[in-house]
């Protein structure tokens, strides 16, 4: 199993694919056990790494408070480990936000950056804070859940779209708390870690070709928070899709376009 141990804990981390070297930032509770084809565009063009983020899948579980720094510092370990100097970068929600830090950290060792359906924080607009979703009982959490990843997924627009219904009613009825108490603490970590993320007055500072993308009706990161990255990123390009958080499944566009803007040369 790969492991490394960089900043005091062993990380779990994947590599496939051949190509330009890209690092993959993943998003609030999500591992590499339940993300596979969302790498899998990714691993046809790039020598793609990506990790179980700190308190997460096979990664260990260290004490709290986390940062956001310590999440970026985790990802510059384990590309040090690989003998990597630079590389192209891609987040996705909460894997954006560390992006956007290790970006602003380290901005010589970004040669393209992809963040996607995201926030800068501070002045530029923060994500839904979903910490508050983790407090509600289960029938609670399945009744807000909707409209956060679409602001159209009312109950009357899934009554006249019942495949998208299924699928929405699928995500909700995930278990809202990781199994067993550590599981469990590593989450919450992550979500406090998140709360605190304001990168807005450090975004010049990323000098990488650099593409922003959104979802025209994302509950959680609304475009208007990736306009507004882009707009302090110099020479950021900005893209908003048909459709809420999980854009990049419900326009066939997004994925292919993140993909090209990464290989791109120069």
């Amino acid at each position: 199993m790969p492991i490394v141990h960089v900043n005091g804990l062993d990380v779990y981390f994947e590599q496939r694919g051949r190509g330009p070297r890209l690092l993959f930032f993943n998003g609030s509770g999500a591992t590499l056990a339940t993300t596979g084809p969302l790498l899998d565009p990714f691993t046809e063009r790039f020598d793609t790494v990506a990790h179980d983020q700190r308190g997460l899948g096979r990664t260990a579980i260290p004490p709290g408070p986390y940062r956001m720094a310590d999440y970026a510092a985790d990802a510059a370990g384990l590309i040090d480990h690989l003998g990597w100097d630079r590389c192209r970068v891609v987040g996705v929600s909460f894997g954006g936000m560390v992006a956007q830090e290790f970006a602003v950290t380290w901005p010589a060792r970004v040669e393209r950056l992809a963040l996607c359906c995201t926030s800068p924080g501070g002045a530029g607009g923060a994500s839904y804070p979903l910490q508050e979703l983790a407090d509600l009982d289960d029938e609670a959490r399945a009744a807000a859940y909707p409209p956060l990843l679409d602001t159209r997924f009312t109950p009357e627009w899934l009554a006249a779209h019942p495949q998208t219904r299924e699928f929405v009613e699928l995500l909700a009825r995930r278990p809202a708390r990781p199994p067993g108490g550590e599981a469990r603490r590593g989450e919450r970590e992550q979500l406090r870690a998140r709360s605190h993320h304001d990168v807005w007055d450090r975004l010049p500072a990323i000098t990488c070709p650099t593409f922003v993308a959104s979802g025209h009706y994302d509950g959680i990161a609304p475009p208007a928070n990736g306009e507004a990255i882009a707009s302090r990123v110099p020479g950021a390009a900005c893209k908003v899709y048909d459709g809420g958080h999980l854009f990049f499944v419900q326009d066939r566009a997004a994925l292919p376009d993140v993909v090209e803007f990464l290989a791109a040369d120069g």
